[in-house]
Order: structure tokens, then sequence, then C-alpha cells
């Protein structure tokens, strides 16, 4: 690792130790969301009111609810029933995820455009999460969509970072070794800040540890498997792991050598659901 990638990675590690890196705050649609479906008094109506207020997410949430993966034989234009069809926990889940979009924005193009690369990376996966998690397990689909939406969160306070550090922002290859290396950790710390329940929190340190091997399936082996699926017939390093040694494949029912995308179901589901999150 080069000089200037070990320094930056000392001072973020500091700044996080001693409490004193400046953590994104969730967008405040996204709290309101949460607020509301935590509410026992609140209802859809109440959920409706405070989405709605969001033009641009009230229109992702029906774009959800219409996509190929859950629409019925009638479409739905109308927020209320969206909800309603959705549920609570779900729209609030998803909701929650969709709002973040709007932080991974900066002022500098090359951040901006390395910003756009970790959210279409992290809405792909996400979709991916999706299917893995209605196809092989009994957990949460809206869940594991949210996992695979936050699991790179940990990239924004370095990128934001950069953008006031122009020598890290002039050597990408020590800037991609600085977020390799601490965006598990820095994830982390933003979703417990965020009070996400554990099983989420814990993804963005754990879902690279390949060795790492749980008691049942959990939302880290879904984003794990969905992660390394998603590299399928690239070049990337990831390809070269032996994935019989993933343990997470294993409790998934899941064979390693397949690819997902060879199967017609798989791959079109797969595609309706990375198409609803964009």
């Amino acid at each position: 690792m080069s000089k200037l990638a070990d320094k930056v990675q000392q001072e973020l590690i500091q700044a996080i130790d001693s409490d004193e890196l400046v953590l994104p705050t969730l967008p405040e649609v996204a709290l309101r969301v949460r607020e509301t479906a935590e509410d026992p008094n609140a209802g859809i109506q109440d959920l409706a009111k405070v989405i709605g207020n969001d033009a641009a997410l009230t229109a992702r949430i029906i774009k959800v609810v219409n996509s190929p993966l859950l629409r019925t034989n009638k479409e739905i234009t109308d927020l209320q029933m969206a909800i309603s069809r959705l549920g609570i926990n779900y729209t609030s889940n998803l909701a929650t995820g969709l709002a973040m979009e709007q932080m991974f924005q900066a002022t500098s193009d090359v951040v901006d455009r390395k910003m756009r690369e970790v959210w279409n990376k992290s809405t792909e996966i996400a979709g991916i999460c999706h299917v893995l998690c209605r196809h092989y397990s009994r957990l949460m689909p809206d869940q594991a969509t949210l996992a695979g939406l936050v699991h790179q969160i940990g990239v924004l306070p370095i990128l934001t970072y950069a953008e006031e550090h122009s020598e890290l922002l002039a050597d990408s290859i020590s800037l991609n070794h600085v977020i390799e290396r601490i965006h598990p950790l820095i994830g982390d710390r933003i979703l417990r800040a965020w009070e996400f329940p554990e099983p989420i929190a814990s993804v963005p340190s754990q879902y690279l540890d390949f060795k790492r091997d749980s008691a049942r399936v959990d939302y880290i082996d879904i984003v794990q498997v969905a992660t390394l699926q998603s590299y399928l017939g690239s070049e990337h390093p990831y390809t070269q792991l032996d994935w019989s040694q993933v343990s997470a494949f294993a409790k998934l029912g899941l064979d390693p050598n397949v690819d997902m995308q060879a199967d017609e179901d798989l791959s079109a589901a797969m595609e309706a659901a990375m198409g609803m999150l964009q």
C-alpha cells in the first residue's frame, strides 16, 4: 500500500476511534418513515402522508409495487394502495434504502462519478439479495434488499474526505486501497449510529469475510453470495476464490459452481429486482 493510502487510513481510523469522524446522517424522509413505521398507533395513511411529501420517493415505491416481481393483475397508481400491498415494514425498509440515493452525490465530478458507481453496484447487489432471499431462505426480502443497499455505506465518508484532500483524489489506486481496507469498519459505525437492527448493522464489516461461518443463514450470507455472483464473468479477484469454501452457499442450498444468470427464471427475477431499484 502506498504511503499516502497508509497515512489516510491512519487518519480516518484515528478519527473513527476518537469519534471525530463526521458520519453522514440518514436523509430526513428516511428518518420520518422509520419513526412512523415504528409507531404502533400509526397506520398506512400516516406512512403515505410522510412518503407523499417526497414526489421522487413516491414514484419509486409505486414503480416497485408494479414491478414484474410484485405486481398483481391490476396496476397500482395510488401510494396508499401501494403501501397496503407491500405492508408497512416492507415499505419502510424499501423507502429507507431508496432515500439513501440522495446521499451519493458530490460537488466534484471525480467523486460524483465514484459515488454513482458505488450506488449502482449497491442496487445491483440489493436486487440479487432480494431474489436470493425469496428463493433460498426464509428471511425477509425487504431486509435483504436494504442490507444490499447499505453494505457499502462506509464509502461515503471516505469519498467526502477525498473531496477535501486533492492529493488522494489524484491518486485513484491509493483511494481504492483506502476504500477497500476501511469502508467495512466505517459502514458498521454508520449503521449503528442510525440505529439499524444488528443483523443489518453488522453486514458491512462481515460480508467480505469469506471464511465466516454462522450457525444459520443470515443477511451477511445473502450479501456475500450476491456480491460474488455480481462479479461472475469478470476478471475480478473474487472470481479467483474457491467458492466451494464459502459456507454461505451451502447455508443457502446453492451450488457455488452454478451461475444464477444461467437459470432463465432466476435471471429474469434478478433483472426485475435490479430494475425496480434503479
